[in-house]
């Protein structure tokens, strides 16, 4: 199983464009190893600059390694790449001008479910976050 302390290493291996900007949130004050729903959400920010930039090369590797995520990952790490990556992606896509469905033909079986599972909770269904 996949434990919050190797997640960052993997999207980092995955996605070296994110190393610097990585690097420059690590030195800040405010961080804390631990976060990782707020390390989500940094990274989530840098992938919605790639989209915006049609720089997607990494695409393939990122979301290989956010569905072994919800796959491989321990519960805490399963559902912190939902809750944590893929609603920030769809949250912050949209305050910054783009459609975050142009993230889902990215993204692989298990990750598209959880990706159309919080569409639909945002559209109502209070069940749908349910396993």
């Amino acid at each position: 199983m996949i434990t919050r302390d190797q997640v960052m290493p993997m999207l980092l291996a995955a996605c070296p464009s994110f190393e610097r900007p990585w690097r420059d949130y690590v030195r800040d004050p405010t961080y804390h190893e631990t976060l990782l729903y707020i390390h989500f959400s940094e990274f989530a920010r840098h992938l919605i600059h790639l989209k915006k930039a049609n720089e997607t090369t990494e695409f393939g590797a990122v979301f290989a390694v956010v569905e072994l995520l919800h796959t491989t990952g321990d519960p805490y790490v399963s559902e912190a790449a939902t809750i944590g990556l893929l609603e920030s992606l769809q949250n912050t896509a949209g305050d910054r001008g783009l459609d975050p469905e142009l993230f889902y033909s990215h993204l692989q079986p298990e990750s598209a479910k959880w990706w159309a599972k919080l569409n639909a909770y945002w559209n109502g269904d209070a069940t749908a976050l349910r396993k």
